[in-house]
């Protein structure tokens, strides 16, 4: 669909151990694995996955890491009986944020931790990443802060993930004076640097991209019969029991309807439809898109995105309704509720890895009615800049020529509205998409 640009409302603002376990930069969950979130790899993606022993490489060397059916990665022989291979990749940068980096000083992170008893094993793993929708969210990104995602709302396939700045993992991948040297570089911007993957890792405030949500939780729970139902918002809404006020557009939202109310980022009717809804009601909506969930695994480990099931106050409700406070969300689960929307109202679990041995049945989370209505009434993405969190986002969804739902979302680090910037990388990938 369409990319233009939407100006959100005004809302309130606020070391040699070979293969370790990378412990900095929020990664030590990468390698809490267990038997039933380690994927099975296979051949290539959508392969069925080979039961039997792992065929040897002919050289003894371990499995690598597939796109398309393609390597990028592999490995060159040390001479060191206790680490005789290391690590190497192709278009390391462009990967990064999927590959994560093994290091024979440095650890591991990202798949090359996560599936390591199968690389070691000498199986080959392969992800679900689209190369053109990669490069196309790569390229978008270049030079700037911040990550962006694409999924396929049927299938949970991860097509794109990239955080940027991104990093080369073969510039340490060995232990030489030269992979210290670069590590340390890599050290220099702390646990915000290129080594964090922002993608599944960073969790900020989505501002009024979280009215998507409270659109659904109005429809799902009775508020509302449909998008096109007025609601009774003031374009200048004080919250009950104090002096707090959220304003939107005099001309659209003024008792705008959710339809009005999306498209022009009305934080008065948010905060209203927020006070007849409560806290409990808004939560478990958000619940159901994936909000809450501590154990989400792509296999990599995503950071929980939050939704307080309480407000202490009125005050507080409303801004929760405007994705303030304390709501923080990843880009990979505002993909997520794209998602919901873009599948008829099922949530699937996002993965890099293809398993189809067992694959996680779709889970119901809001119903068809509510999907069709969010659908119709999102003809234009969703777009949102939070000052207090310096981050802008744009989330969309699509169908691709082949009928292929297509689900993204893209965040930018920046202390200026920089919503028309993520809006330009969202069309890139959906662009790229030939599914």
């Amino acid at each position: 669909m369409p990319l233009p640009l939407r100006r959100p409302a005004l809302v309130l603002t606020t070391l040699l151990t070979v293969f370790a376990v990378c412990v900095s930069a929020g990664c030590a969950a990468e390698t809490r694995d267990t038997d039933d979130a380690r994927p099975k790899p296979t051949g290539k993606t959508g392969a069925s996955a080979d039961t039997g022993p792992p065929a040897p490489k002919p050289d003894g060397s371990p499995g690598d890491l597939l796109v398309a059916g393609r390597p990028i990665t592999g490995w060159q022989p040390t001479g060191i009986p206790k680490a005789p291979f290391e690590r190497t990749y192709t278009d390391g940068e462009l990967y990064a944020s999927v590959t994560g980096y093994r290091s024979t000083a440095f650890g591991a992170t990202g798949l090359d931790a996560v599936v390591r008893e199968d690389i070691e094993a000498g199986k080959d793993v392969a992800t679900t990443i689209d190369p053109a929708i990669q490069r196309a969210a790569f390229d978008g990104l270049r030079g700037r802060e911040g990550a962006a995602v694409a999924l396929d709302a049927k299938t949970g396939d991860i097509l794109g993930l990239v955080s940027a700045p991104s990093f080369d993992p073969a510039a340490f991948s060995g232990n030489s004076t030269a992979d210290v040297k670069a590590w340390d570089r890599l050290q220099e911007g702390g646990t915000d640097g290129p080594l964090r993957n922002r993608a599944l890792r960073s969790a900020d405030n989505p501002g009024t991209a979280a009215h998507v949500l409270v659109a659904a939780a109005a429809l799902e729970k009775g508020l509302l019969a449909s998008v096109d139902t007025p609601t009774r918002s003031p374009a200048d809404h004080t919250v009950p029991g104090s002096a707090t006020e959220f304003s939107g557009d005099p001309a659209h939202c003024a008792d705008a309807s959710l339809r009005e109310a999306l498209r022009h980022s009305c934080a008065n009717v948010f905060a209203r439809v927020a006070s007849d809804l409560g806290a409990g009601a808004l939560a478990s909506t958000a619940e159901a898109f994936g909000f809450g969930q501590d154990s989400m695994r792509t296999p990599v480990p995503a950071l929980e995105s939050v939704w307080p099931r309480e407000a202490e106050n009125p005050a507080q409700l409303a801004l929760l309704a405007n994705g303030l406070f304390e709501v923080k969300a990843t880009p990979v689960q505002m993909a997520m509720v794209m998602a919901v929307l873009a599948n008829g109202g099922h949530r699937v679990r996002p993965h890099l890895v293809a398993d189809p041995e067992t694959p996680v049945p779709p889970r119901r989370a809001v119903s068809q009615h509510t999907a069709d209505q969010l659908r119709s009434a999102l003809d234009a993405p969703v777009g949102a800049w939070v000052p207090s969190a310096s981050v802008a986002w744009a989330l969309s969804f699509t169908r691709t020529p082949a009928g292929r739902p297509l689900a993204v979302a893209v965040s930018l680090d920046s202390p200026a509205d920089a919503t028309s910037q993520a809006a330009a990388v969202a069309r890139q990938i959906t662009e790229a998409d030939k599914g």
